[in-house]
């Protein structure tokens, strides 16, 4: 039997947090010249480390860091960098608003996050709404794009088909997915990677217009 209640499930960082930003200033002190080289590196490298066999995000982020240093010819510090930032990386200025237009319709919120539940926590005591649900790597044992955040949504939650959209950032990670698995999604494209749009319900330059387009799809 399918739960009560329509659902907007969202990946967090890079859709709701301004991940680059923050990676950027955390990165920036140790690379200098260099962090964009390192950034760019890691970005294209942190698919292959989760796609091997699982292990916690601390130790993606410490691999991802340490290959994308290498990559760009640069020595890699001993410390965790990144997950050191973690607490403060920044929300997009466009998410409060668009969170709040989604509560105010009644949607319930859930997220679906490729970080650890230690990490999460860091993020989710800052969130402008109180968050329903949430779905961690940590909880499945594997990484988006496979399908284990949105299956244990799913074995969770049971959302009626049309009382439950995806939104996220990732074409790759998340947007391919949920298209597979039949879920409506809304691609925000903060990062204009020029990937197909047809995989993704709905496409949006940012959250600005997001609750009126989730409103739309779950026929508010």
């Amino acid at each position: 039997m399918n739960s009560t209640g329509t659902w907007i499930s969202f990946d967090c960082y890079g859709t709701l947090i301004d991940w680059r930003t923050g990676m950027r200033g955390a990165l920036a002190p140790v690379f200098a010249d260099r962090t964009e080289a390192v950034l760019e590196a890691y970005y294209r490298l942190e698919l292959d480390v989760q796609q091997a066999s699982y292990r916690p995000y601390r130790e993606v982020l410490a691999e991802g860091l340490r290959l994308a240093a290498d990559s760009a010819g640069v020595p890699c510090p001993e410390e965790n960098v990144l997950a050191d930032a973690w607490p403060a990386l920044p929300f997009f200025a466009d998410v409060p608003a668009a969170l709040e237009g989604l509560r105010a319709q009644g949607v319930q919120v859930a997220i679906l996050t490729n970080c650890d539940d230690d990490l999460w926590r860091t993020t989710e005591m800052r969130f402008p709404v109180a968050i329903d649900e949430v779905v961690t790597a940590q909880a499945v044992k594997s990484y988006k794009p496979s399908h284990g955040h949105f299956q244990e949504f799913r074995r969770r939650r049971d959302p009626a088909p049309e009382h439950w959209v995806h939104a996220a950032c990732s074409w790759v990670h998340d947007i391919v997915p949920a298209s597979d698995l039949g879920v409506p999604s809304i691609w925000i494209d903060r990062d204009r990677t020029g990937q197909d749009p047809a995989r993704a319900t709905a496409v949006l330059p940012d959250a600005t217009a997001l609750a009126e387009t989730a409103a739309r799809l779950l026929a508010l």
